[in-house]
C-alpha cells in the first residue's frame, strides 16, 4: 500500500471489480485505451494485474480517495503487455481514472507515488509512459511528472482502427 496526501494506492479486492468494470465501460474514459470493455474483460485485466504483482512484485494499484474511500481508478507500473509493440515487456506506467476525478491532480499524485515506489522499492532504472499523440491529457500528466519526451522511441501502434492516427508517443521517467 502507498499513501499520498489525498490517496491510497492498494492491491485489488474482489469487491473492487464492479467499480473497475464501470470505468472500463465508460466510452469517454476508454477513448484512448482501445475502447470499452465488457465485465469479463475488465475482470481479466484485474486478474492479469494481480498475477503481475505476484510474478514481479509491482503492478497497477487501485486508487482510493482517503477522505471517503471512493474508488477513483488505477495507476501503477507494470511490464508492458502489448506484445506487438517495440516496448513489450518494458516497465511502463499507466493510469485510468473515473471522469469525476479528472482535472483534480489525482493522476499526477498517484503516478508520482507509483514511480517513487518503482524506483525506490522495486529498483527499476527507467519507466516508460506511452499514449497516442492525440491524447493530450495523458501527455500533460507525463509532462507534469517531469518525464522526458523521447521521440526516437515513438512507434505506430499496430491494429489501430481505420481513420485513427497510429502514432504513439513515448516519455521516460528516470530515478
Amino acid at each position: 500500500m502507498i499513501e499520498t496526501p489525498r490517496l491510497i494506492l492498494r492491491r485489488w479486492r474482489d469487491s473492487d471489480r464492479p467499480a473497475f468494470a464501470a470505468i472500463c465501460a465508460d466510452p469517454e474514459v476508454m477513448q484512448w485505451l482501445g475502447g470499452v470493455m465488457t465485465r469479463e474483460q475488465a475482470d481479466q485485466r484485474i486478474d492479469r494485474v494481480e498475477a503481475t504483482f505476484e510474478q514481479v512484485g509491482y503492478g497497477r494499484f487501485l486508487i482510493e480517495r482517503k477522505a471517503d474511500g471512493a474508488f477513483l481508478g488505477w495507476c501503477g507500473v507494470m511490464p508492458c503487455h502489448e506484445s506487438v509493440t517495440p516496448i513489450a515487456g518494458q516497465p511502463e506506467i499507466g493510469w485510468r481514472l473515473i471522469r469525476a476525478a479528472w482535472g483534480e491532480g489525482f493522476a499526477t499524485e498517484a503516478a508520482r507515488a507509483a514511480l517513487d515506489d518503482a524506483f525506490s522499492r522495486v529498483g527499476l532504472t527507467e519507466v516508460l509512459a506511452y499514449t497516442t499523440q492525440a491524447n493530450l491529457r495523458s501527455q500533460a500528466v507525463m509532462q507534469r511528472l517531469g518525464l522526458s519526451r523521447e521521440p526516437q522511441r515513438d512507434f505506430d501502434f499496430p491494429d489501430t482502427p481505420e481513420g485513427e492516427d497510429p502514432k504513439t508517443v513515448v516519455y521516460v521517467a528516470y530515478p
